[in-house]
């Protein structure tokens, strides 16, 4: 197994953090203060320069500080026993640009899966209670860490879908259609649909179970839950699809079948967990997923993932706090960043794991 950690790290104007430097503990960091002071954006920093993008804002812009025009993150770390320097910059109104030991990316898409790592934060709701394209990014970005033929097939996917919506879109406008032409896209999405279909089947085939198991340890087997990988693939070919939509797709003017509709299926006694869960049952199923992240990225790659659990130990009961920390304490995880508003709280919780730490109040 390869080792990987954060030796240290440097932010500047990265949202409400001016400046700051950590010298990192290649186990346990914990960051622990007030609502508000910039524990979560630490471990923000951390994940931007690891996937090169916020795992809380789309728009990179919005990850420089108010009343500064750029952004800087500077992080060394030691892979394998190699040190690999990353720097993340970026100045309003220009590109961002992402380096690895001194040299600039061409694509955000080549260090995609460089630095594997897995973030738990209470902003994982949304797989939850929002729409599929949560459930659909949280499949593809942990596909796409390993995966690089996958990651062009979805880059190139969501091209062609945009091309054919954007066709759909004219014929509405000039209330015309011409079907030589959407059925060049049409050909298109069908060769990219197939594969990334079959490696969503077989990757969801081997991360079911392990998510059942981190499940039933959290919650000592209390609850019967099921998820299961949906997708429109499994009954009819493409081809049918876009072919019996076409009627519907004009008035809607967007495609409205596809790969792109696939779902994961979350349930709690046998019904939707978003209505029925419980708020501590919720929070044991995201972490469950997270955790079986953890380990497909483990076995995957072939190394420890970096961790960050952002003040997850709040709505967990204490059952399922000492389940999680049992967890850790395994030895399972490689490095893992805590941040927490409690002190006395984050204190005592490290005391129970066998391991080398840092505490940083902030």
């Amino acid at each position: 197994m390869n080792s990987l950690y954060l030796d240290k790290i440097s932010v500047v104007n990265y949202k409400n953090i001016t400046a700051a430097e950590y010298n990192l503990d290649r186990k346990i960091n914990c960051f622990v203060g007030d609502n508000g002071i910039g524990k979560t954006n630490i471990l923000d920093s951390i994940y931007h320069l690891c996937a090169g993008k916020s795992y809380f804002n789309s728009i990179s812009s919005q990850t420089i500080n108010h009343d500064q025009d750029f952004m800087f993150i500077d992080g060394s770390f030691i892979k394998n026993d190699q040190e690999e320097n990353l720097i993340c910059s970026l100045k309003r109104g220009k590109k961002k640009t992402l380096k690895r030991n001194g040299k600039v990316y061409k694509k955000l898409s080549e260090h995609v899966g460089l630095i594997p790592l897995v973030m738990i934060s209470p902003s994982d709701r949304d797989l939850i209670q929002e729409g599929s394209s949560y459930r659909r990014k949280f499949i593809d970005s942990i596909i796409s860490q390993n995966n690089k033929v996958y990651l062009n097939q979805i880059i190139n996917y969501h091209k062609v879908l945009n091309q054919r919506n954007a066709l759909l879109k004219y014929f509405n406008r000039t209330n015309s259609f011409d079907k030589v032409n959407i059925n060049i896209y049409n050909n298109q999405l069908f060769e990219l649909s197939i594969p990334i279909y079959e490696t969503r089947k077989i990757f969801f085939k081997n991360f079911s179970p392990v998510f059942f198991k981190h499940y039933n340890s959290i919650s000592q087997n209390k609850e019967e839950i099921n998820i299961s990988f949906q997708s429109q693939l499994e009954f009819e070919s493409l081809e049918s699809l876009l072919e019996n939509s076409i009627k519907k797709d004009r008035i809607l003017q967007y495609t409205s079948c596809g790969i792109h509709k696939d779902d994961l299926v979350m349930e709690i006694n046998g019904y939707p967990i978003k209505k029925y869960g419980s708020q501590g049952q919720q929070k044991s199923f995201l972490i469950a997923l997270k955790l079986a992240q953890f380990d497909y990225l483990k076995s995957e790659c072939n190394s420890s993932p970096i961790l960050l659990l952002d003040d997850i130990f709040d709505k967990l009961d204490n059952g399922r706090v000492k389940q999680l920390i049992q967890l850790v304490n395994n030895n399972l995880f490689g490095q893992i960043f805590i941040s927490d508003t409690d002190y006395d709280r984050t204190h005592k919780i490290i005391q129970e794991i066998d391991s080398t730490h840092k505490i940083f109040k902030l």
